[in-house]
């Protein structure tokens, strides 16, 4: 047996929340590859909303999507997941944050607790019963130590009667690996 790196293990537990024809969010485009799982699970009769700072992130986004030749509503936005709300005004069934920056481009521009937290907290007021967010959380940069450990905090305060929260990552590999935090809501 082998035990599935945490993005894999992110993907495992959004697809248990996604139906196709649903709504689903790509908090942070970057590359594209969460807003094209989540086009797949959604479908033909399906949405998903995304956002980035970075015009780069919505192009490439976008051409991945269309290149996989799969077909859903797409509603790519350039502007910080912090706008959440103010963009989406239905609920949805799951939310992907890769937090960090975008590969293979300016390093400088991170996402911040700033940001991050107003956005989870967005995430969860339009979740809706059932459906997760999943937090891919990265350390190992300038700002991930800090940005990690204030989702952690944030993720634990979550009443327990409504939600449900993991954990999951490596804890003995080096360099402050990357970890999950998924949250699942249990009541509307």
């Amino acid at each position: 047996m082998s035990f599935p790196k945490p993005l894999m293990m992110a993907q495992q537990i959004v697809r248990s929340a996604v139906r196709e024809g649903g709504v689903a969010v790509d908090a942070t485009l970057g590359n594209g590859h969460d807003a094209l799982f989540l086009a797949k699970l959604v479908g033909k009769e399906g949405k998903v909303y995304g956002f980035d700072v970075q015009e780069e992130a919505i192009t490439t986004s976008n051409l991945k999507v269309q290149e996989a030749g799969v077909e859903c509503e797409l509603s790519f936005h350039c502007r910080g997941h912090e706008h959440l709300a103010e963009t989406v005004q239905e609920p949805v069934q799951a939310v992907m944050f890769n937090l960090g920056y975008l590969p293979r481009a300016d390093k400088a521009v991170i996402t911040t607790v700033e940001t991050t937290l107003p956005a989870l907290g967005q995430a969860c007021d339009l979740l809706e019963k059932g459906g997760v967010i999943s937090v891919m959380c990265y350390p190992g940069h300038e700002g991930g130590d800090v940005e990690a450990q204030e989702v952690l905090k944030w993720a634990s305060s979550l009443p327990r009667e409504g939600w449900r929260v993991i954990q999951y990552g490596f804890i003995n590999a080096p360099n402050n690996p990357p970890f999950l935090v998924a949250i699942e809501k249990l009541s509307a």
